[in-house]
């Protein structure tokens, strides 16, 4: 059986919108400092509960959007729907206030020694708070200790810039990373889960501030220093190795093993059937119920061919139809999408991608577990917060745009993904002679001596951590809005009719018009409604041709403050074109 935190839940409030006598109570679960932070049983007791509010769900991990994976509607980020909120809206310091009152008394009576790996945990978790805070709002007002109710500079203090929050963040994670210990864990933060935040949230800060020139924000390449460094020293620690143990098909293992596996998996999102604590992971992927997720065919035309060179670059490549295009492609893409030949696990036959569940037809498969899971919210696989993978690609990506990148470094880092699928090697001056055109147009922001590397380390992220919610995130750094604007599209039909998707002799799909045909045993779509090609009769499906993208190059980088905040806080400026 694994092992769960027991999670135990403290009181808390909305720090700017709670009334001051509240601001100033202890937490319900405690009587006073002294009385409740007496052992270090005590501390740990506390520390357990901010895993469960802190991180992300298992929806929170594996129901990704943004361009990767299309669904039936589109979120308001895609198309310039967003308002600035009355409350809410992300606006919420409940878990800070928790992590500041732990901090302020866990040395009460616990010797500091014996409580500075309890203290590095909480400042662990202050600094995952405010990392999702920057990257929400920008300029955030930092707190590092409890507010008095009397204390009005506190409670009304303006936002604070940017630069001293990511500079906190920073000194809070070399804290965590002194203090915290060394013996992996994947169900615990240890020294190893700190330094690869760090090595997240530095990436993120320093090409937020290298592609975002308007906001004129200093030490891009210092910070992209700290992330290559703090990445380097989780692979020289020798930890952690990329998983193989399942041979060819080990990338799809990691993701549908009930337990995570901590050779590659430095923190995860534990469940358990036995516990009663499940997700939703089949479910979500095989029935219709959440929007019908399925890749976008720019992602799919992403993947390298399996001996390393480039599915754009074949003359006919958009005209392709599924069996055609999905021949000798980079292992992941059938260990991420129903392909010729899949079977579920628990499963007795092959089966096509069904569009009745993936309105791309390329439909999802990493993560899905047995059948035996298959009903709703009954998955029990654990969920990776941080793994091994993204560690060595912030370390490859922080030193292409340093323009630092060795071949050594590849060979340390992107080679050891590409050998877990026996594909072949990044070359760094392949990539810089020729740099990709297909990615060159998706990308304008990128140029330089180092543009082709950049370019291949950008595809090789997003192949290799697509449904596991990065994307957002890095749209945003790179300054790339616009991507999320084009048409969504799924699989390529050459005509209406009949096709045989997975290359078992057996048509799958019929796009027919007119009256629906009597057949049984064959998927069938009626043209116009059902499903709609981009040339009418023929083309790649299209989805949402409706619904116009819009986004907003001066706004939509950041996230509006709520109205109520600002007037409780009349200090509270409100991000750039949100209004005032």
């Amino acid at each position: 059986m694994k092992h769960i935190h027991y999670i135990y839940v403290l009181a808390g409030c909305l720090l700017m919108s709670c009334s001051k006598d509240y601001l100033d109570r202890l937490p319900e679960s405690s009587i006073a400092p002294e009385a409740s932070f007496k052992t270090e049983k005590d501390l740990a007791l506390f520390t357990k509960s901010f895993y469960d509010v802190a991180f992300p769900s298992a929806e929170g991990v594996y129901n990704e959007s943004v361009d990767n994976i299309v669904k039936t509607t589109l979120d308001d980020e895609l198309t310039g729907k967003r308002q600035v909120p009355v409350s809410g809206g992300g606006w919420t310091w409940t878990n800070l206030r928790n992590i500041n009152y732990f901090l302020e008394n866990c040395f009460t009576t616990v010797a500091e020694a014996a409580a500075a790996p309890y203290a590095a945990e909480a400042r662990f978790f202050r600094a995952y708070f405010y990392f999702d805070k920057l990257k929400r709002f920008g300029d955030v007002p930092w707190y590092d200790k409890v507010i008095d109710q009397n204390d009005e500079e506190q409670l009304k203090k303006p936002r604070d810039p940017r630069t001293l929050v990511v500079t906190n963040i920073l000194a809070d994670l070399d804290y965590a990373i002194e203090h915290l210990s060394s013996t992996k864990s994947d169900e615990k933060v240890t020294k190893w889960t700190a330094l690869a935040l760090k090595s997240r949230v530095a990436l993120f800060e320093g090409t937020f501030r290298k592609y975002h020139v308007e906001f004129n924000l200093p030490d891009a390449n210092k910070l992209l220093e700290q992330a290559a460094d703090a990445a380097n020293k989780v692979i020289e620690g020798k930890q952690y190795s990329i998983y193989n143990a399942a041979g060819a098909t080990s990338y799809g293992a990691l993701f549908y093993s009930v337990n995570s596996i901590p050779q590659e998996v430095i923190l995860a999102r534990k469940f358990s059937d036995a516990l009663q604590i499940w997700h939703n992971v089949n479910y979500y992927t095989i029935t219709a119920s959440y929007g019908k997720p399925g890749l976008d065919k720019n992602l799919v035309d992403s993947y390298l061919m399996k001996d390393g060179s480039r599915f754009t670059d074949k003359a006919n490549y958009a005209t392709m139809t599924f069996k055609e295009e999905i021949v000798d492609r980079d292992p992941r893409l059938s260990q991420t999408i129903r392909t010729p030949g899949y079977r579920r696990i628990g499963g007795s036959a092959n089966i096509a991608p069904n569009f009745g569940n993936s309105v791309t037809g390329y439909q999802l498969i990493k993560f899905v577990g047995d059948v035996k899971y298959d009903n709703f919210n009954r998955s029990e696989n654990d969920m990776p917060l941080f793994r091994y993978a993204e560690v060595l690609l912030n370390y490859a990506e922080a030193k292409a745009e340093l323009g630092t990148l060795t071949q050594a470094d590849i060979d340390k880092s992107i080679k050891l993904l590409r050998d877990r699928v026996s594909m072949p090697n990044l070359d760094l001056l392949q990539a810089n002679a020729s740099p990709d055109a297909y990615l060159s147009k998706d990308y304008t922001h990128v140029s330089g001596a180092n543009k082709g590397i950049i370019l291949e380390i950008r595809r090789e992220r997003r192949v290799e951590l697509v449904m596991e919610s990065f994307r957002w995130d890095d749209i945003i750094r790179w300054k790339n809005g616009q991507m999320v604007t084009r048409q969504f599209k799924g699989m390529y039909f050459p005509s209406i009719g009949k096709f045989d998707l997975d290359n078992d002799g057996k048509d799958d799909v019929w796009i027919y018009e007119g009256d629906r045909p009597s057949a049984s045993g064959i998927q069938l779509l009626k043209l116009g409604s059902e499903i709609l090609l981009e040339n009418g009769n023929k083309g790649n499906v299209i989805i949402n041709a409706h619904i116009a993208k819009v986004f907003d190059e001066n706004k939509d980088y950041l996230y509006p403050i709520p109205v109520q905040e600002r007037q409780l806080n009349p200090n509270l400026s409100q991000n750039p074109y949100w209004g005032e």
